[in-house]
């Protein structure tokens, strides 16, 4: 399965936020799952957590950034799509239909609307985690 994570989602997961990280490291963790990333939203991910608002220490960021390193996969994206109601979120729907992905998981309601535009299923990380993860891992 193909996945794109929002920015947002893991920002949430380096700042502790349980379910954010639960999902990061289930997507992370299972050979059959990638996280899909183009290299504006691996860059975008990286300048974010960077930001003096959150103050992550110099190792903690380190770690994310190795983390998302060996935990993506970076794919080409050379298709342009027009996202009115955000157009700098644009670069996650270009990415899923790049890559054909199965998921999209958000904290954004802007992608909402974006369900016409992509095929991808767009979740909340409560969400994903209720009905990929934990029955995933159902006995």
């Amino acid at each position: 399965m193909k996945v794109l994570i929002d920015t947002n989602v893991l920002v949430s997961a380096a700042l502790k936020n349980k379910t954010p990280e639960e999902v990061i490291l289930f997507v992370a963790s299972h050979a059959d799952w990638e996280w899909i990333v183009s290299s504006d939203i691996l860059a975008e991910y990286k300048a974010v957590l960077s930001r003096a608002k959150f103050d992550l220490p110099q190792d903690v960021l380190r770690k994310w950034h190795a983390f998302l390193d060996a935990s993506t996969t970076l794919i080409e994206v050379d298709t342009a799509l027009e996202f009115p109601r955000d157009q700098k979120d644009a670069r996650f729907l270009a990415c899923a239909l790049a890559a054909n992905a199965d998921f999209f998981i958000t904290g954004d309601r802007d992608f909402t609307e974006a369900r016409k535009l992509v095929n991808t299923i767009i979740l909340s990380v409560s969400l994903f985690k209720k009905l990929v993860c934990d029955e995933y891992q159902a006995p």
